[in-house]
């Protein structure tokens, strides 16, 4: 195992600055992800940590030692793509052995190794069959066992559910992060699925426009974020963001929206909001802190709210339903028989405790 260190790493492609000067650290043993939309520079600095691509500046340190003039090969990662990338004419067994076949491993060896990963992965009964007698998940499981029986350093996965199906992902996402319990090695994983970074990650950094826009614990991205863009990455369904702007004085603070009406900040908000009386404000709350009111008095920093379901979007254990709140769309996450049809009026009650509070022009995060 070994940690993976970046420090002022730049890569170009002509005149287009993909990866502006990242600095990143990694632990051993850590699995890190990085997310962000496309174009975002992640699956590039994956392939120059990879040996891939060479940096046009900064240095990549694994396991303590500086590897920019290293080979891929000479690395000691293994690396699964987004195509399998399997030899057709070869079976599992073959496929998976093919590496250390290549290392001249001797052939007892090889076939412990081979044994051991395809009974951690299930395919143990697969290995005498082709590629095209698989399924997609079951190749992209012969990708990973190619990789494991390397015991690399480090193992960099780019996008490797991305070619699956719903159902396929989800059980490839829980045989990914099993598989990092059992052997605890370094990953690095690529996606721009954020819920595959919040489910598998131990850290995730959040790239934009070659930068690191924020990194850390996936909750704390989520609940903390730094700007717009890290509230609005974060969640599905997105944050809602609804313009307004704030009243502060002597006996607290709201948002005052651009349509008429206004929402009471909790104390725990208003302290820190008592220079900014009349600053332009986004107001994101999450579609899960939108929750059906019930009959009993509301806790501290929950507030009462009044809509009508203009749509409604079952997903069999919840339902989305948008509804306006200061005359702009907004999506409530509510319990499955919260709400029944089109054009209800539904009693609601919002969690401002959870709200945050975006500069529109700078983009950051004041609240």
């Amino acid at each position: 195992m070994a940690d993976v260190k970046l420090s002022e790493v730049h890569k170009y492609y002509g005149n287009v600055h993909a990866v502006r000067g990242v600095d990143l650290t990694i632990a051993d043993g850590e699995f890190a992800v990085l997310v962000g939309p496309s174009g975002c520079g992640k699956s590039t600095l994956l392939r120059t940590i990879a040996g891939l691509e060479d940096p046009d500046g900064g240095t990549i340190s694994i396991g303590g030692a500086v590897v920019n003039d290293l080979r891929p090969r000479e690395r000691n990662i293994a690396m699964v793509f987004q195509n399998y990338a399997l030899y057709p004419y070869l079976t599992v067994n073959e496929n998976i052995a093919f590496g250390l076949r290549a290392r001249k491993t001797p052939e007892i060896e090889i076939r412990k190794r081979v044994s051991e990963a395809a009974d951690m992965l299930g395919i143990g009964n697969l290995l005498q069959r082709y590629p095209r007698q698989l399924s997609g998940g079951q190749r992209q499981r012969v990708a990973i066992g190619r990789a494991i029986v390397r015991k690399a350093d480090l193992f960099l996965f780019d996008e490797p559910l991305s070619n699956l199906d719903a159902q396929l992902r989800d059980e490839m996402r829980t045989e990914i992060k099993r598989l990092h319990h059992e052997i605890t090695t370094t990953m690095i994983y690529v996606t721009h699925d954020q819920v595959e970074a919040m489910t598998l990650a131990d850290r995730i950094v959040l790239l934009r426009d070659g930068e690191i826009e924020q990194q850390g614990a996936p909750l704390e991205l989520f609940e903390q974020p730094r700007t717009g863009f890290v509230a609005g990455f974060l969640g599905s369904p997105s944050i809602n963001l609804i313009p307004a702007s704030l009243r502060t004085n002597s006996s607290g603070a709201a948002v005052v929206f651009q349509s008429g009406g206004a929402l009471a900040l909790p104390n725990t908000k208003a302290s820190s909001l008592a220079s900014l009386d009349g600053r332009q404000v986004l107001v994101g709350i999450r579609p899960q802190h939108i929750g059906r009111a019930g009959g009993g008095p509301l806790r501290d920093g929950v507030v009462s709210y009044s809509a009508v379901a203009d749509l409604i979007q079952p997903t069999g254990t919840r339902t989305f339903t948008t509804i306006k709140i200061g005359g702009v769309d907004a999506v409530a996450e509510l319990q499955a028989h919260d709400v029944t049809s089109h054009g209800e009026r539904i009693d609601l009650a919002i969690d401002l405790n959870r709200v945050v509070l975006i500069d529109p022009t700078s983009g950051l995060v004041i609240a």
